[in-house]
């Protein structure tokens, strides 16, 4: 399995990865990443300036991703975690761990001092891990995803 940066040919693919998640675990719909405008053109929109979006890809498939960018509607300084999803045939190898470091570094280089993330509660595996990475819980979201169903917000110094 190899980490690289999205190509125009794997947006079909990954947005196919992540809607096939809402479904395998129930997750609701709207006020998510399943229903963003911008799902099946993920290349295009990380081609913004201070944004990367990766991908994992296994024997010529992709079978997840995770990207960072700018938080809307925040300062200049904050950045969030976005779209980490990852097919089940691959979740507790280490990629997750992988990608989120790479996009962490990615922030750290584009001069990002804090990360933002939002989750769904019940995602308690993607909690721990981004415990282990050093995130923190808090009480309120940031900036303006349009992620309303999300109910845990996360941030990290970088």
């Amino acid at each position: 399995m190899i980490i690289r940066a999205i190509e125009p040919k794997d947006n079909l693919q990954i947005a196919k990865v992540i809607r096939g998640i809402f479904h395998e675990l129930d997750a609701p719909k709207v006020g998510t990443a399943y229903a963003d405008p911008i799902l099946d053109t993920l290349f295009e929109v990380y081609q913004e300036e201070r944004s990367v979006y990766y991908i994992v890809e296994k024997d010529g498939e992709v079978v997840g991703g995770c990207g960072i960018a700018p938080l809307e509607n925040e300062a200049a300084h904050v950045c969030e975690l976005q779209k980490m999803y990852f097919s089940p045939a691959i979740r507790g190898t280490g990629f997750a761990k992988q990608i989120i470091e790479k996009c962490l570094d990615f922030a750290k280089e584009n001069d990002f001092t804090l990360c933002y993330l939002e989750t769904l509660a019940f995602m308690k595996a993607a909690q721990k891990l981004y415990v282990n990475l050093g995130f923190e819980s808090i009480d309120a979201p940031l900036g303006n995803t349009g992620h309303n169903s999300c109910e845990v917000w996360m941030t990290k110094k970088i």
